[in-house]
């Protein structure tokens, strides 16, 4: 049963079809609330199904204002271990790119990410750890002809995750389904029915106990 109206599954559905589980972006240590929210809403615009971070902080920095409510779009996978957490997708068959500047980093333009790819973002002021190289498979770096030599890690998410889509619309990958029917059907019901039901439930509470909310 669909508790949304024709339109909005109709929005759903498309949605879905086009997410792509394959394509995912480790996020690391990343404070600033403004930079994670805008990296969450331009992973939903691309069509990332799942983020993954390691935060040293207890509540993710989410601005709701930026995210415009993309975090309930996308799955955040919360990684104890940052290096845990790529040796276990490493395994799983994924690339991990770090955006890093070193000597053998290469233009991210000059990346296949039709391949299961992991993008990792490292922390505002440090960039990726000493962790995340150990395990990388390749360093990509936008080039850069200004003074500053260094982008907002959130507009680099951009950069990247966009040119990830120009390869994987010409390879006609948003035109197959990527998720598996079992996260499709999961995603589906929760979009359409499990998460109206919870936040109507809670909305019904708030009422019954004003101060509590």
């Amino acid at each position: 049963m669909y508790l949304v109206t024709e339109r909005r599954l109709k929005r759903i559905v498309e949605v879905l079809k086009r997410r792509q589980r394959d394509l995912r972006v480790f996020v690391e240590n990343v404070k600033n609330e403004h930079n994670f929210s805008a990296i969450l809403r331009t992973c939903d615009a691309v069509g990332v199904m799942y983020v993954h971070y390691y935060y040293e902080g207890e509540s993710l920095p989410i601005n709701r204002g930026i995210s415009r409510g993309s975090e309930r779009w996308v799955v955040l996978m919360r990684e104890e271990s940052t290096l845990a957490g790529l040796k276990r997708l490493k395994e799983e068959g994924y690339q991990i790119l770090a955006t890093h500047l070193g000597a053998e980093s290469v233009d991210f333009r000059d990346v296949d990410y039709t391949r299961p790819t992991v993008v990792v973002l490292g922390n505002e002021d440090e960039g990726v750890s000493d962790e995340v190289l150990e395990v990388a498979d390749r360093n990509i770096v936008i080039p850069m002809y200004g003074m500053v030599q260094s982008l907002n890690v959130s507009v680099a998410n951009a950069l990247i995750l966009y040119e990830a889509q120009r390869q994987r619309l010409a390879a006609g990958m948003y035109d197959r389904l990527s998720l598996t029917p079992q996260e499709y059907e999961y995603f589906l019901k929760l979009w359409t029915h499990d998460r109206i039901v919870e936040e109507g439930l809670k909305r019904t509470k708030d009422r019954a106990n004003p101060e509590t909310s």
